[in-house]
């Protein structure tokens, strides 16, 4: 597919994601001096930026490259929940967004002086089973209004029902794609595609010792979890993707690595876009790469634009 008519095929591209949210703030600062109260240095601010992160980084990501993002997931009734309802909306995303007054939204906060990160502090609760039923029933309804279905697990608890989502969008003809966590894989049973990196696939199925062996384990994994394909990104290594032909490698995008911060969000939306637009699998992954090498070269949570993705 020629790239005007990919661009145009994005546009009406509408990818539904669902998964735990976040907000990415950063502090930007310079030290000059230690803390004369601790060994610690002292870092005096002089900029703040507010980012979405996990599965809001997802569908933003999907909007920067042109295609239709929705995104479904639960924040606290804070001010950090309302920040990342307006950034999403600057972006270009459509939100449903469910408030949960007992927990507070997931905000991860980076101190960052002369290009290093100095410190990261976690804010993070997990949504009430209650509020997490009603998200249920809002997914299901969504399916026949889009293509492809995310979900963006981070273990925070958003994806509690995540079996049923991917029960729901299988009935429903949708292929579902899962960034998965932890080591549990037999939730995702029955999905269309994860994407693992190589260190979470070594958490589930062990080191290997070669390339052949890699394989057996990949095709062992996929085929005991009824998947199409697994994706697995390998940082210098590139991607490899599995599915019931074979294999395909794609050697990674030449890049000065700057920061993998939110690269696998990246690379699930670019994935997921691609496919609602009529791109076949091993195509969607190059595409992928492309998109992951830009982001690994930017500071911090990132994307990359349609205009960056189409002059490579």
């Amino acid at each position: 597919m020629k790239h005007q008519a990919i661009r145009q095929a994005l546009s009406t591209a509408r990818v539904l994601v669902v998964g735990d949210v976040m907000l990415d703030r950063y502090w930007f600062g310079d030290v000059e001096r230690i803390s004369p109260e601790a060994p610690v240095p002292v870092a005096k601010i002089n900029r703040v930026e507010e980012r979405a992160g996990g599965a809001a980084n997802v569908a933003r990501n999907i909007a920067a490259i042109g295609g239709q993002a929705s995104l479904l997931s639960v924040v606290g009734d804070d001010e950090a929940g309302a920040a990342l309802q307006r950034l999403l909306g600057e972006h270009g995303v459509n939100t449903s967004l469910h408030r949960d007054a007992s927990i507070t939204t997931t905000v991860k906060l980076r101190v960052v002086a002369r290009q290093q990160q100095l410190i990261r502090l976690d804010f993070e609760y997990s949504p009430s089973h209650e509020v997490l039923a009603a998200k249920l029933d809002e997914f299901r309804r969504a399916l026949p209004q889009h293509d492809v279905i995310v979900l963006s697990d981070y273990g925070k608890g958003g994806l509690t029902h995540v079996r049923a989502m991917i029960e729901a969008a299988r009935v429903a003809g949708k292929p579902v794609l899962v960034d998965p966590k932890g080591d549990d894989y037999a939730r995702y049973a029955g999905a269309t595609l994860l994407t693992p990196n190589r260190a979470e696939l070594r958490e589930v199925t062990g080191r290997w010792r070669d390339e052949d062996d890699l394989l057996e384990r990949a095709q062992r994994l996929r085929t005991e979890l009824d998947l199409a394909a697994l994706l697995v990104t390998r940082s210098e290594e590139g991607m490899s993707l599995f599915e019931s032909t074979g294999v395909t490698h794609e050697p990674t995008v030449a890049q000065e690595v700057f920061d993998v911060s939110g690269a696998g969000d990246t690379v699930i939306a670019t994935l997921a876009a691609m496919l609602a637009a009529g791109e076949s699998l091993p195509q969607a992954m190059r595409w992928s790469n492309r998109a992951a090498g830009i982001v690994v070269g930017k500071l911090g949570t990132a994307v990359a634009t349609a205009e960056e993705l189409f002059a490579l």
